[in-house]
């Protein structure tokens, strides 16, 4: 092997452990904020990151640290975040030592991962089908390839099992790097592992494993130069399976000698001294190699002094990137066309999806049954693919997670997802990856990672649906913070906040009401809109006043704030009591941003309000809105805020007559708007 291939692994191999060891040495200092260390993984990691390029994407998992040097981070710049400084050139201080996000052109791009372990193989598979699709597209992609490292613990995790399926499904061009050093924390691989990754990855065909001892450099890299050459020729998924000695702490707070009971014969696996001998035996003298330690260890402890005092964060840094900025602000394009035909809401969403694909290419369709056989569940997605091709409208497994989370990778590749989870119950197997990886990568990446993604969820009850495709799910997922929301009423909203989460560099939930995708629920005609022209774009965060009525001291008025369905009810019970002129109807459009300025100012005039959801009420995003004006319009207010919702019931049963106890409909809001009126 060239020498200075050697020495270069050699010296990244020395910073890596020196750091290790500066770290211990300084363990009150250190340990304020939790970090782990390679020490151990060092020469598989070395081996890996040395060979990528600029065109490569990594996921790096958080003991990657020689990794991280061995595509050209300095101490310092590990160190900062170690120490969660200001000038964190990952994250800004916000998150752990290790966790790296990274957009420099002169190295490898890494994307923000969290610590959940084993989410970063979805959305690294994500990023290798993105590099899929835009060589279907007959883009060049310079040979790319993605690189996931994972501990072999987290091959355990279903989300991993996902990531494989699909890799091997579409043929991705992706490694999985696995460091298997026997241990999750405290448990060892006899007590939760049936097989290691090396083992677990023959079931899965066209996935082609290799396995090797990560302790030795001349393996390691010669069977990762081979794989790479291979993926980036070949475009076919690699796993590699290294097996390394743990021999450092899992983390700085989980001490190994609380635990382990392997230390010594870990410690003779040791890839250093393994690593000097090589060097000698390749004509290094121990002089040379002492020289190269020393001038090592005191860069490193340079490099230490200067992260120590460097500036921390100040309190105003913690609001900045939470999104990043959008250039749609205002509402753009003709709502009603002259001579335009009224179409049903779901037919608004779908012209939506087609005009974006015919005009923007890196747009793309995905989930369970939207290809071309089907055109969704809902027909949301009929012709699609026909008319844009199997790669750009495609179905995928039963996998919501992957759905979800693998829109992180195509959005860092420069894609414009757009995926479906066929019922908002189905919602739950993807919360993993929208809480984890979707909501917080701008955030955390301090504003380098934004996804740019659309998911479509189809929701709410109607026709017996029973208890897995009824539900509402609006509370728990406006709880995600770092998302953008829609739940509009009528398809001229649809359409029109689907042109504007396409051009949003943030990602965006829209839900839709099923039961007024056709309007065939009683009392939804409102639904069908004249359809907008291609140019229309409507803006997040600005409600509708639906119905709007003028300040008034001799009657009783009220303000009734709602969305989706809700709409529809308030305003046929509005038109059967014959009160138009005592009720404001606001529908939001936007769950977040909310449109706060415009509810206050509604509930100020009428001064009393109703809140009006088909979530059960209880503990729900309608009862946080109503404290909200509660709290903001106090002073104004002639009756305490009311919120009317669902039965507070665990599920929607299936029987018509019990879901129809269950959910509100137009004369329980009839009823309400009466008691409020009355108070």
């Amino acid at each position: 092997m060239n020498k200075q291939i050697l020495l270069k692994a050699f010296k990244n191999l020395v910073t890596a452990k020196s750091m290790a060891e500066l770290y211990e040495d300084n363990f009150k200092v250190v340990s304020k904020y939790v970090h782990a260390t390679s020490r151990g993984h060092e020469v598989i990691q070395t081996a890996v990151g040395m060979q990528l390029q600029p065109q490569d994407y990594v996921y790096p998992y958080y003991r990657d640290d020689a990794m991280l040097l061995s595509i050209g981070m300095q101490p310092q710049d590990l160190m900062l975040q170690l120490l969660a400084k200001k000038d964190d050139p990952f994250s800004g201080g916000r998150t752990y030592y290790s966790h790296p996000s990274l957009r420099d052109d002169d190295k490898p791009k890494i994307p923000h991962q969290s610590s959940a372990t084993g989410m970063q193989a979805i959305p690294s598979t994500g990023a290798a089908m993105g590099f899929w699709y835009k060589e279907k597209l007959d883009e060049d992609t310079n040979q790319a390839v993605v690189v996931c490292s994972l501990g072999d613990a987290s091959v355990t995790e279903g989300e991993v099992s996902e990531a494989l399926q699909m890799a091997a499904l579409k043929q991705l061009p992706i490694i999985y790097l696995i460091q298997d050093n026997d241990w999750d924390i405290s448990a060892n691989a006899e007590e939760t592992r049936a097989q290691n990754a090396f083992e677990f990855a023959q079931g899965f065909k066209g996935i082609e494993a290799v396995s090797i001892d990560g302790t030795d450099f001349i393996e390691s890299h010669q069977t990762f130069e081979k794989i790479l050459k291979t993926v980036r020729q070949e475009r076919r998924p690699f796993l590699l399976h290294a097996k390394c000695p743990l021999l450092n702490h899992h983390t700085s707070g989980v001490r190994m000698e609380f635990y382990r009971d392997d230390l010594d014969k870990s410690k003779a696996r040791d890839p250093y001294p393994k690593f000097v001998e090589l060097m000698k035996n390749k004509g290094f003298s121990k002089k040379e190699l002492d020289a190269i330690e020393d001038e090592i260890k005191t860069k490193v402890k340079s490099d230490y002094d200067k992260a120590l005092a460097a500036e921390d964060p100040k309190p105003e840094d913690l609001f900045t990137h939470d999104f990043a900025p959008t250039t749609i602000t205002e509402e753009v394009g003709e709502r009603s066309p002259k001579n335009a035909e009224k179409v049903v809401m779901v037919d608004c969403a779908l012209f939506a999806i087609e005009e974006l694909m015919e005009e923007h290419p890196e747009c793309l369709l995905y989930g369970q049954d939207v290809g071309g056989r089907l055109g969704g569940v809902f027909r949301e997605a009929a012709t699609l693919a026909q008319k844009f091709g199997d790669h750009r409208v495609f179905n995928t497994p039963i996998q919501e997670a992957f759905i979800v989370g693998s829109t992180v990778g195509m959005s860092a590749v420069g894609l414009k997802p757009i995926v479906e989870v066929q019922f908002a119950d189905y919602i739950w197997p993807g919360l993993n990856q929208l809480f984890t990886e979707v909501s917080r990568s701008c955030y955390l990446s301090n504003g380098k990672w934004p996804v740019s993604m659309i998911l479509r969820v189809p929701i709410g009850a109607y026709g017996s649906g029973g208890p897995y495709h009824s539900s509402s799910v609006e509370s728990v997922v406006t709880n995600i913070r770092g998302l953008k929301i829609a739940y509009p009423s009528n398809g001229a909203d649809l359409k029109g906040l689907m042109k504007a989460a396409y051009h949003e560099p943030n990602p965006v939930v829209i839900f839709e009401h099923k039961g007024l995708y056709w309007s065939k629920v009683p009392g939804t005609k409102g639904a069908t809109s004249v359809e907008p022209d291609k140019d229309y774009i409507l803006p997040f965060g600005k409600a509708w006043v639906l119905q709007e009525i003028w300040p008034q001291d001799n009657q009783e008025t009220v303000s009734i704030i709602t969305y989706g369905m809700g709409v529809h009810w308030a305003v046929n019970a509005s038109a059967e009591l014959g009160f138009k002129n005592q009720i404001e109807i606001i529908d939001l459009r936007m769950l977040s941003p909310l449109d706060e300025d415009t509810i206050y100012k509604s509930v100020k005039k009428c001064k009393k309000c109703l809140v009006v959801t088909e979530e059960p009420s209880d503990n729900s995003f309608a009862r946080a809105l109503s404290g909200k004006i509660q709290e903001n319009c106090f002073q104004h207010l002639d009756a305490p805020v009311m919120t009317i919702g669902s039965e507070n019931m665990p599920a929607i049963p299936l029987n018509s007559t019990l879901e129809e106890t269950m959910i509100p409909s137009m004369e329980k809001v009839k009823d309400k708007i009466e008691e409020v009126l009355k108070y």
